[in-house]
């Protein structure tokens, strides 16, 4: 076994049970159907912090090139994984005995999972400029779009719609670049 294979079995598990995360709160929030408001919004922020898991995992292949890979690799990794995976878990919110109203979930709690993604773009120019060796400019110039992003969904709750729809259009941009 690799070191690539053996960092990534533990990258891979906390990725998949970020899936599980969504998917799990996904089928919740469509069996409460009734109780619940949904949002388009809010759909276009779990599937995009969906597209990021599965981008990561992704990416993760280039990483087969390494030979070596130090402790700092694998913890920024993992972090990485974790952060995606606070994202996951705030980006929907279950109903309990009262109604949900998902719009009204994303500007409040929902910060968090944006919160969770501004931690996970802060690791994206470690990987990008020491483990890919990718350009400098263009690995720290992207993922400042995303917390800039991040920082206004925090700042800005009432302007989650309008955010919700241009970190979609980032997350677009970012697989489009990196797959």
């Amino acid at each position: 076994m690799t070191q690539h294979e053996y960092i990534f079995i533990a990258v891979s598990i906390i990725l998949g049970l970020a899936i599980t995360r969504l998917l799990h709160s996904a089928a919740i929030i469509a069996r409460a159907h009734r109780r619940t408001r949904f949002h388009w919004a809010s759909i276009l922020w779990a599937f995009s912090i969906l597209t990021y898991i599965l981008q990561l995992w992704w990416v993760g292949w280039d990483l087969r090139s390494i030979q070596d890979w130090s402790f700092l690799d694998f913890v920024v990794l993992i972090f990485g994984s974790i952060f995606i995976y606070g994202s996951a878990e705030m980006a929907l919110s279950v109903p309990n005995k009262k109604p949900l109203d998902m719009l009204q979930h994303n500007q409040n709690l929902g910060r968090a999972s944006a919160l969770s993604m501004l931690l996970y773009f802060l690791v994206g120019p470690y990987v990008n400029i020491f483990m890919l060796n990718n350009p400098v400019l263009p690995s720290l110039a992207l993922p400042s779009i995303g917390i800039l992003l991040m920082l206004l969904v925090i700042a800005l709750p009432r302007l989650f719609v309008i955010l919700s729809s241009m970190f979609a259009a980032y997350s677009c941009v970012i697989l489009a670049l990196t797959v």
